[in-house]
């Protein structure tokens, strides 16, 4: 996985619930777990902007609800700062979840923005975004 052109700050706690920012069927999701994540022993994993995490469906279609998918972080309230030195914030934590592990998603577009770091970390997701910051 490429590194992010940035040091992004730690945004989200497992437990957090953000909103599902595809058309997937999912609205409100609950952080579970972060894939690939790394903390010292017996602090609590986090997630960042660009993090590959599990997520368990806890609003949207009622065949969903419950269900648990991996998904990718792509706004984060938290600034974070770019290697040109100007900082970064968005409205909302936001994720898209995904269909498979390559990083494919599960929706055909994304409402909203999404950080330049995650297109370059991702190039599926940024594919169905309507535009990138």
């Amino acid at each position: 996985m490429k590194a992010i052109p940035a040091r992004a700050t730690r945004a989200l706690n497992i437990g957090s619930h953000v909103l599902a920012s595809d058309n997937s069927g999912a609205r409100i999701v609950k952080i579970v777990g972060v894939k690939r994540g790394k903390t010292r022993k017996g602090t609590q994993q986090y997630a960042k902007l660009a993090d590959h995490v599990k997520v368990s469906v806890r609003a949207g279609k009622p065949e969903m609800k419950g269900q648990v998918f991996d998904a990718i972080i792509i706004r984060q309230k938290k600034p974070f700062r770019r290697n040109t030195g100007e900082r970064i914030m968005f409205e909302d934590n936001a994720v898209v979840l995904l269909k498979d592990d390559k990083g494919n998603p599960k929706g055909t577009q994304i409402k909203g923005p999404i950080a330049r770091e995650v297109a370059e970390r991702w190039k599926a997701v940024s594919k169905i975004a309507q535009f990138v910051l």
